[in-house]
């Protein structure tokens, strides 16, 4: 999803280097201005045809519109490799499981306090003014009668791109006005990770910039993607992608140098990038890189000057590798048995990599594991004793397979946003009691389950709070949220559930209220592309009319707001086009104070184009920790020590089983080395090509990737052969947790005794209500995922390390309908 270049190319440009090519038999005219390739032909103008400028996740699109309808969509701006899921704007907008209309499940409606109904119910529709005056009733009463603790607005999915109409921020825009409510700490994508790094590294570490790209090809001799799949993860980010991610990975594969791939599957960009494999077993990966510690220990490989200068507690981690405390020595011998990995290729890493000037990009897939906070631990402990940190091209990123991390950091402005607190709010803000009664938002089901209940987490104490209504805006935590038959039973606890949704998606359909929202093809907004870059400045021109009866969730919340008489906090007195100047003028006036040009905001939006900034050679040569080597004294980190703590006194005195004070292998209940004979295949959940998590599932991009009309499982041949099981069979995964149906692609690109299910398939259950672990018809992962923290430290997901059985479905596979809009009457 990340693209190169200055992207003020013409729209002949647009339209050779994208696949919007022709639409309705009229083709689209050039100019030699702009970007979207745009205007569509005098004579097609006049017929109704025009072509709109707007973004996504998956970057820049232009949409061709006829007679108010759009009818395609592609890439606005020049790419290498193209993404598809900037193809199916019109799916979006006119899919069948749309939500239309405003809907009340029907024994809601009536007064039934079974809430068992959720998810099989019959639907009504109702009345806007029905809808809303039931939410904002709702909102009161148990505000009224239970305080901010009593409404659970987590809302956790990804942001909503644009800087107005954001679904989490403007649901806790509305409640921090009417009262308050309970919130999460962390994300399910980095949730181990984001906890122990700033005791390791004093920083977040996941979401901060890396090492220009531009300097690790120029000077990494080694790239290892570990856990990383870039080429798959770069077609969306955040906000909006640059989609330069995907094409520094082109000009690396150009480059010859020497990538190796570290995951149980062969993954596209392993494929794209024709690099090594190297198969692991999923959630062995600190056994792997205790390994190669051990070899470069052993060998006299390991730096031990960089050890003694920028880190703290090495020998107390060394005294562990070496097995002087537990009599087992993580030598390559050990971790091979473990990791599947054979020992002599695990010393020659350790080799190669302390003789070459190596690169580790890690993912984040083997955080979420159990015990997922020691593998971003281990591996900045194995960057560490390679001692290349801070060095061009050598040492460790989180990001580089995220949002385009790595891509130069532009010279620019920054555009404003809305916040979740209204600058009209008055003296009190709700935010203090939202901290106070937030947990992780992997423990959402135990939080419903269990109020009261008391957790660990990062050296505190966690209460849950007796939760009575959920309002869940912008996400979809029936496929996020692990073990879903648990979560099935944990969403039967509330009294009231309120989901703002653009279709009719698992999580739409265990609400007992839905309020049918827009895509933000339907509304107005402005975005930045890149996280890390802030290359481009996007307008979100609004495409087409909102369809049916959708509502943004701005005016949503404002129309709520307005039932509780704070409507002009909610909005300060702004319509959507006077918060999106001002969040450009905020970007207008850095931008000056940094000597760089914009036009003014009337133009940008006449123009209907990008505002692109340039990034400076210092940009282009910054390398990640090249301060804190050169001088740690003067650029301390942000740890106790003020140096990379290896062994973290912080944690150790938290005294938790779970995660001690030094980097550890701990053996988790499931994974590949502790199979069953119920379940001998361990799982693993990566994210999918063709969606973003969830997003774009319902669409005709579903066509490219299932079998059998079902998510596809990655199988290896000898697994797949001892069960006689076929390539295009269907098959059904199972195990203590629930049992799914999936499309068998049987291959040797995963490593044997694995099997892999991607994350982000919608939940379909066959029988929900009528047994306590229905069948899902269409293949989510998360009917079988471990509901199970990753430890004390973090509480965070652990869906890799779970073990299942496949085999081959006998009889007529049941229909996929959780693509169909459901039956409902009219009030």
């Amino acid at each position: 999803m990340k693209k190169q270049g200055k992207i003020d190319a013409s729209r002949r440009g647009f339209l050779k280097n994208s696949s919007l090519g022709l639409a309705a038999g009229a083709g689209l005219a050039t100019s030699t201005t702009g970007v979207v390739g745009a205007l569509v032909s005098t004579s097609a103008k006049a017929a109704g045809m025009e072509t709109v400028f707007t973004a996504a996740h998956w970057g820049p699109i232009g949409v061709v519109v006829e007679n108010g309808k759009a009818v395609k969509s592609a890439g606005a701006m020049p790419m290498t490799i193209e993404n598809e899921l900037q193809s199916v704007v019109p799916d979006q907008l006119y899919s069948e499981a749309r939500v239309k209309y405003p809907m009340v499940r029907k024994g809601y409606l009536e007064g039934n306090k079974d809430t068992t109904l959720r998810g099989r119910d019959e639907w009504v529709r109702v009345s806007w003014d029905k809808a809303l005056d039931l939410v904002a009733g709702e909102v009161k009463r148990v505000t009224d009668a239970h305080g901010a603790s009593g409404i659970f607005a987590g809302s956790y999915g990804w942001y909503s791109s644009g800087a107005l109409h954001a679904a989490r921020t403007l649901l806790h825009r509305y409640l921090n006005l009417t009262g308050g409510f309970v919130g999460v700490k962390g994300d399910l994508s980095t949730g181990a990770a984001q906890v122990i790094m700033p005791h390791v590294l004093g920083t977040i570490e996941v979401y901060e910039q890396q090492t220009s790209w531009e300097v690790v090809l120029e000077n990494s001799e080694i790239v290892v993607f570990w856990a990383a799949n870039p080429f798959t993860t770069l077609r969306n980010a955040w906000t909006s992608t640059d989609q330069h991610g995907i094409e520094y990975l082109t000009k690396l594969k150009a480059s010859g140098k020497r990538v190796i791939c570290i995951d149980p599957v062969k993954s596209e960009t392993c494929q794209f990038l024709g690099a090594e494999w190297i198969p692991t077993n999923t959630a062995t990966d600190v056994a792997l890189m205790m390994g190669i510690a051990h070899t470069l220990v052993t060998q006299g490989k390991h730096d031990q000057a960089f050890l003694k200068k920028y880190t703290k507690g090495f020998e107390h981690f060394e005294t562990y590798l070496l097995g002087k405390e537990d009599n087992q020595p993580k030598d390559a011998e050990w971790a091979a048995k473990i990791t599947g990995v054979p020992a002599e290729t695990i010393k020659q890493l350790a080799a190669d990599f302390s003789s070459k000037r190596t690169m580790l990009m890690g993912g984040w897939g083997m955080q979420r594991q159990r015990h997922g906070e020691q593998t971003h631990w281990m591996l900045v402990t194995l960057a560490s004793m390679l001692g290349q940190i801070g060095l061009p091209g050598g040492g460790f990123g989180f990001s580089y397979h995220y949002a385009n991390g790595g891509v130069p950091s532009a010279t620019g402005g920054i555009i404003g946003s809305i916040t979740a607190t209204s600058a009209e709010a008055g003296e009190k803000s709700w935010l203090d009691d939202a901290s106070k009664f937030s947990f992780p938002v992997a423990r959402v089901a135990d939080a419903l389950l269990y109020p009261g209940k008391t957790i660990k987490f990062n050296g505190t104490e966690i209460t849950y709070p007796d939760i009575k209504l959920v309002y869940w805006a912008g996400g979809n935590p029936f496929t996020h949220l692990q073990d879903t038959n648990k979560q099935v039973k944990a969403w039967q606890k509330p009294e009231t559930i309120i989901v703002n949704e653009v279709n009719w998606t698992p999580t739409a359909r265990m609400a007992d209220i839905v309020l049918p929202t827009t895509t933000s093809y339907e509304r107005n907004d402005i975005t930045m592309s890149g996280d890390y870059s802030m290359m481009n400045i996007f307008p979100m021109k609004q495409v087409v009319e909102p369809q049916f009866e959708a509502k943004s969730d701005y005016d949503i919340f404002t129309e709520l707001s307005k039932r509780a008489g704070v409507d002009a906090k909610f909005t300060e007195g702004k319509t959507e086009m006077d918060w999106l100047k001002g969040f450009y003028q905020t970007a207008f006036d850095a931008a000056r104070k940094n000597r760089v040009i914009m036009p003014n905001f009337d133009k940008f939006w006449s123009e209907n184009k990008p505002v692109t900034f340039k990034a400076t050679d210092k940009a282009k040569k910054w390398v990640r920790y090249e301060e804190f080597r050169n001088d740690p004294l003067l650029n301390p980190l942000g740890t106790p020590s003020g140096k990379i703590e290896i062994f973290s006194d912080v944690v150790a005195k938290m005294n938790y089983d779970d995660c001690k004070g030094h980097p550890t292998w701990f053996v988790p209940d499931e994974f590949a080395g502790n199979v069953t004979a119920e379940a001998p295949l361990a799982l693993v959940t990566p994210h999918p090509y063709y969606r973003l998590h969830s997003q774009l599932c319902h669409t005709s991009l579903r066509e490219k990737y299932t079998v059998a009309g079902r998510e596809p499982v990655l199988i290896h041949t000898e697994d797949a052969k001892a069960r006689g099981i076929a390539n295009g069979d269907v098959v059904r995964l199972f195990n203590k947790r629930g049992q799914v149906l999936a499309g068998a692609v049987v291959t040797d690109g995963i490593i044997k005794g694995t099997v892999c299910l991607h994350e982000g398939a919608w939940y379909d259950p066959a029988d929900l209500g009528q047994s306590e672990q229905p069948l899902c018809k269409f293949g989510s992962p998360n009917v079988l995922t471990r509901d199970e923290a990753t430890s004390n430290l973090a509480q965070a997901n652990s869906p890799n390390t779970a073990i299942v059985q496949v085999e081959k479905f006998q009889g007529e596979a049941p229909e996929v309908t959780v693509f169909k809009e459901p039956k409902y009457t009219q009030a």
